[in-house]
């Protein structure tokens, strides 16, 4: 009997003794539990002028069916602050666009870059890939990636139509949600 209340106590011993390591205070710092996830959101307006002797959106591709399916257009076009066309450049939103539905319903597959020039996401960027429904009122396209504050960014842009003329000019307003890492080194 004494055996077993010997070898009850020596084990007692030795697992009181591996929690001592936990009581000893530690001070954490935000970097242990690594990088934190944060929300941002993003409003601007997206100038398309294809029409401009400047253009900053040319057709490459023509499509030949009459829903111009199969057209694509390249874009350099501005991302402006405010909704009229002489408002603060902030961006660029840089790629192409094609026609990509044969039927009725006009629709683009969006390429797309957002890139920031001015403010607070100077030099991060934005990346949509999507369908972009052009005659729906709002429009959903996904983010699929960034760079710089936007690394791992992860998201969503609604897109709506604000302006447009006959020659296909338009000022689109987005309304861009994203999760990514802050301060991700």
């Amino acid at each position: 009997m004494a055996t077993i209340t010997n070898i009850f106590t020596i084990l007692l011993l030795i697992i009181s003794s591996s929690y001592i390591p936990l009581t000893i205070p530690h001070q954490f710092s935000k970097k242990d539990f690594g990088p934190r996830q944060k929300m941002t959101n993003l409003h601007f307006y997206f100038y398309d002028k294809p029409s401009s002797p400047n253009p900053t959106a040319k057709v490459i591709v023509n499509g030949t069916a009459p829903t111009f399916f199969g057209t694509v257009v390249m874009i350099d076009d501005a991302l402006l602050a405010g909704p009229h066309p002489n408002s603060k450049i902030i961006g660029r939103a840089q790629g192409f666009y094609a026609s990509a539905d044969q039927t009725i319903e006009p629709a683009l597959l969006m390429v797309v870059n957002y890139v920031f020039t001015y403010g607070k996401y100077n030099g991060s960027s934005l990346s949509v890939l999507g369908r972009n429904p052009v005659l729906h009122t709002v429009r959903e396209m996904p983010i699929l990636g960034g760079t710089g504050a936007f690394r791992f960014a992860r998201g969503f842009a609604l897109a709506s139509t604000k302006w447009g003329n006959k020659l296909g000019d338009a000022i689109v307003e987005y309304n861009v949600t994203i999760l990514h890492f802050e301060n991700y080194n």
